[in-house]
C-alpha cells in the first residue's frame, strides 16, 4: 500500500478517504499559490506526507495538479451544471454569476482556473494545455446553452451566441480577478446585479 498513510491514517478510515484528504490539502496550496508558485515542500507540508509518498501516490507535481483540478471541478464548480439547466438565458447568467461569487469569496479568493492560467503562462506546456482545455469545455457548454436560448426566441433582438457567451465569461473571469485582488462579496454582487440589469433577454 502507498506510504501516503504515514500521517494521514485516522482511526480506521479507508485509504481512499486519506488520499482525498491529502488531495484537498494540495488543492488549497495550488489555489493559494498557483502551479508554479507551489513548491514540493509546500505541498508535502500541507498534505502531511513525505516527498516519496507524494510521488508514489500521485506520480509527480503535474499529475497532482491535474487531480487537484479534478477535485476543484467536482467540489467547487457543481453550480455550473445547475446553471445550464435554468429555463432562460438570464436565469443561466444569474446562476453562473452568483454561483461564482459563492465560490470565489471563500478562504482563498479568486478562481483556481484563472489563477492557474495566469501562473502557467510560460511554464509547463502540458499544464497550460490542460487548464485551457478545461476552460474551453465550460465555455463550449455555455455556448451551446446560449445558442439554444436564441433558437427558442429567448432574446428580444438578434443575438450572436459566441458574443453573449464571451461577454458572460469575461464578466466571470473579471470577478475572479477582482476577488483575488480583495473585492468583497457585496462589491461582486453589485457587479452581478448590474450585469443582469443589462442582460439582453427576458
Amino acid at each position: 500500500m502507498i506510504a501516503i498513510m504515514e500521517k494521514l491514517a485516522t482511526r480506521g478510515r479507508p485509504r481512499e478517504f486519506e488520499i482525498e484528504q491529502a488531495l484537498a490539502a494540495a488543492l488549497q496550496v495550488f489555489w493559494d499559490k498557483g502551479y508554479e508558485g507551489a513548491s514540493i515542500s509546500d505541498l508535502t507540508g500541507a498534505m502531511g506526507i513525505t516527498r516519496p509518498s507524494l510521488y508514489a501516490a500521485f506520480g509527480n507535481k503535474e499529475e497532482l495538479f491535474k487531480q487537484a483540478l479534478d477535485l476543484y471541478e467536482t467540489e467547487k464548480l457543481s453550480y455550473v451544471g445547475k446553471a445550464l439547466e435554468a429555463e432562460t438565458a438570464k436565469g443561466v447568467a444569474e446562476r453562473f454569476l452568483y454561483g461564482s461569487i459563492e465560490n470565489i469569496t471563500g478562504d482563498c479568493p479568486g478562481c483556481l482556473g484563472v489563477i492557474a492560467s495566469v501562473n502557467c503562462r510560460g511554464g509547463t506546456s502540458d499544464i497550460s494545455d490542460d487548464v485551457q482545455r478545461r476552460a474551453q469545455s465550460s465555455s463550449e457548454a455555455l455556448l451551446t446553452r446560449m445558442q439554444r436560448a436564441i433558437d427558442e426566441g429567448d432574446f428580444p433582438t438578434a443575438m450572436d451566441a459566441e458574443t453573449i457567451t464571451r461577454y458572460l465569461m469575461t464578466v466571470l473571469q473579471g470577478m475572479s480577478v477582482q476577488a483575488g485582488s480583495g473585492a468583497n462579496r457585496h462589491e461582486l454582487e453589485q457587479v452581478a446585479e448590474t450585469t443582469l440589469a443589462m442582460w439582453p433577454s427576458r
